[in-house]
């Protein structure tokens, strides 16, 4: 390491200002900071609070990321694979595309009880998404901090995995780039980049591909990775069944129409069509629990999520509808379908775009879970309601620190007031 500390060194003053590569520091300083710790210090009347940097915290929610996106690729393989076996069982023909020729050309089939026949078949879906995800807004981000002269953030090493992890593993590569280019130039970059952007990344990335390209993003088609086959997720068949049936869930089938439904505990672990990332519930809390021990992660917004989807949930439960069967959802149901788990762990805690204050960050939090259960069930047309919801909580946040600021500054005031 020192060998290679001694290289960086020796070509510094060909990046540092005057330098022949100035225009390139930020390709040095990216490099640089990412395989050593910043060599400057803090001089003046600083406050630290923590230890902990801009660096350790996105590679700390990263590694927090890496169960949902392993048992991710797992999961694409699997009910890819399943979707296959029982396509075959019904003599009907499977339209296999370049996916298929890669996975048998390294020796693998497509058996849903070999694990590693799913993983790697569910791999050659999600890595392509990954790596175009990372390319395109990765070099976005290069030019912006070439043209201002900062340093390239650590950002968007969490971006560019949250995006692919909110996408079907079918959605072509071109829509990747343009959703991502979008997100970061229209979300981000425009208002100065890592840390001034209100809105979350990843989300208005996946938002404008959820209403720009609709067919590609939503429907029966997307979720699980066969050409031909239809096949909708949880919510999707929620929203078109009756009352009866969705209040015991015995018209949510597996897929190509097996005879069992989906179980609560099979929405847990995340054995379920969905978005790569989005299906276990288990690994989301996994996930969870690495974010607040390391205190980055706002446990007070997840808890707000969490009882705002179960406050609405129950609310709506007791009120009934007889021409809408989504009422009938019992909140349980609620929190593990969907990304639900995925939204409130990773895409509500971004400490960007959340509520700051401590009071603010339960109402913030109580927001996102009363509009995901209302989006959900009011409009059947938005099955899934968590990514509005964020967003809508995002817009707000501002507007609810300051209320509650305000709030505070009252209360001393009162307090200390003198005759």
């Amino acid at each position: 390491m020192k060998a290679l500390r001694d290289a960086f060194d020796s070509v510094h003053p060909f990046f540092a200002k005057g330098g022949l590569l100035e225009k390139a520091y930020p390709m040095y300083e990216a490099l640089d900071t990412f395989l050593f710790t910043p060599g400057e210090t803090a001089h003046g009347r600083t406050h630290v609070r923590d230890n902990i940097d801009l660096k350790r915290m996105m590679i700390t929610v990263v590694f927090a990321l890496i169960p949902v996106t392993l048992f991710g690729m797992w999961n694409t393989g699997y009910q890819a694979n399943t979707a296959i076996q029982k396509m075959t069982e019904a003599n009907v023909d499977v339209d296999f595309d370049w996916h298929h020729t890669v996975h048998t050309a390294v020796g693998f089939g497509h058996d849903p009880a070999n694990h590693v026949d799913n993983f790697i078949y569910g791999a050659i879906f999600f890595i392509p998404i990954y790596v175009v995800c990372m390319f395109v807004g990765g070099h976005i981000e290069l030019v912006f901090s070439v043209l201002r002269g900062h340093e390239i953030n650590e950002g968007f090493l969490v971006t560019g995995l949250l995006f692919p992890l909110t996408l079907p593993a079918s959605i072509p590569l071109w829509q990747v780039a343009v959703g991502i280019a979008f997100g970061v130039i229209v979300a981000k970059e425009v208002f100065g980049g890592t840390g001034r952007n209100f809105l979350n990344v990843a989300l208005t990335s996946r938002a404008f591909l959820y209403f720009a390209y609709a067919g590609q993003i939503s429907g029966d088609k997307v979720w699980t990775a066969v050409d031909g086959f239809s096949g909708a997720t949880a919510l999707g068949q929620m929203a078109n069944a009756s009352e009866d049936a969705v209040g015991s869930l015995s018209a949510v089938q597996y897929v190509w129409g097996a005879e069992e439904p989906i179980t609560w505990m099979s929405a847990f672990i995340g054995t379920i069509q969905g978005c790569v990332g989005e299906t276990s519930a288990l690994l989301c809390l996994v996930g969870a629990l690495i974010l607040i021990a390391t205190g980055i992660g706002s446990w007070k917004i997840m808890a707000g999520v969490i009882a705002g989807v179960t406050g609405t949930a129950l609310l709506l439960n007791v009120a009934g509808s007889e021409t809408n069967a989504m009422f009938a959802v019992p909140f349980y149901w609620h929190l593990v379908i969907g990304g639900v788990a995925f939204g409130l762990v990773f895409m509500a805690t971004d400490p960007v775009s959340a509520s700051m204050t401590e009071m603010g960050k339960w109402i913030y939090g109580i927001l996102i879970g009363f509009m995901t259960v209302l989006i959900r069930v009011i409009n059947p047309a938005f099955p899934e309601g968590i990514m509005l919801a964020i967003l809508f909580g995002n817009v707000f946040a501002p507007l609810i620190d300051w209320g509650v600021v305000q709030l505070n500054i009252r209360r001393r005031a009162a307090r200390y007031v003198t005759a």
